[in-house]
């Protein structure tokens, strides 16, 4: 009897740090496609979909430790109904900032650090530079920003 009761401790000990644990894992993360919901643009009746591709690249330094270490450069084009040509051409330099804003931020959160190219880091980026458009144009100017070449060059 007395060489059961270790054992006893043992087992006990086992089943409560394993319900323990089991009680208080973090939950799940929730699936990036499961939550992405992609809308088909609405154009207006009779009209088509245009694209315009920014003339000049953006490049965006990642800076570590106060130092650039590599560069992104990336090509973007814009989306927009055949009737918005004349503003969204009108409004490029506006664009370019705050795309490019988007594109920092991105970057300083470490969204091109490892596997950028994943589509859990790409997804955001895209809704990003989309939300951003759209808030300085209208969302019926803008229907989609189309990443068209990306490039990071250096070690990181």
């Amino acid at each position: 009897m007395g060489k059961l009761i270790p054992i006893f401790l043992i087992l006990l000990g086992l089943a409560i740090g394993t319900g323990a644990g089991l009680y208080l894992r973090p939950a799940p993360e929730p699936d990036a496609e499961a939550e992405e919901v992609v809308q088909a643009p609405v154009l207006p009746a009779g009209d088509s979909l245009g694209t315009l591709e920014f003339a000049n690249q953006f490049m965006v330094p990642l800076v570590v430790e106060g130092r650039i270490s590599a560069v992104v450069v990336l090509k973007l084009a814009l989306e927009f109904p055949e009737s918005q040509r004349d503003l969204v051409a009108a409004n490029i330099p506006r664009l370019r900032d705050g795309l490019l804003q988007v594109l920092f931020d991105h970057a300083n959160s470490g969204g091109f650090d490892g596997m950028f190219t994943d589509h859990g880091k790409m997804g955001p980026l895209r809704r990003s530079l989309l939300e951003a458009a759209q808030h300085m144009l209208g969302r019926e100017a803008v229907m989609g920003v189309l990443i068209t070449d990306i490039l990071r060059t250096g070690a990181s």
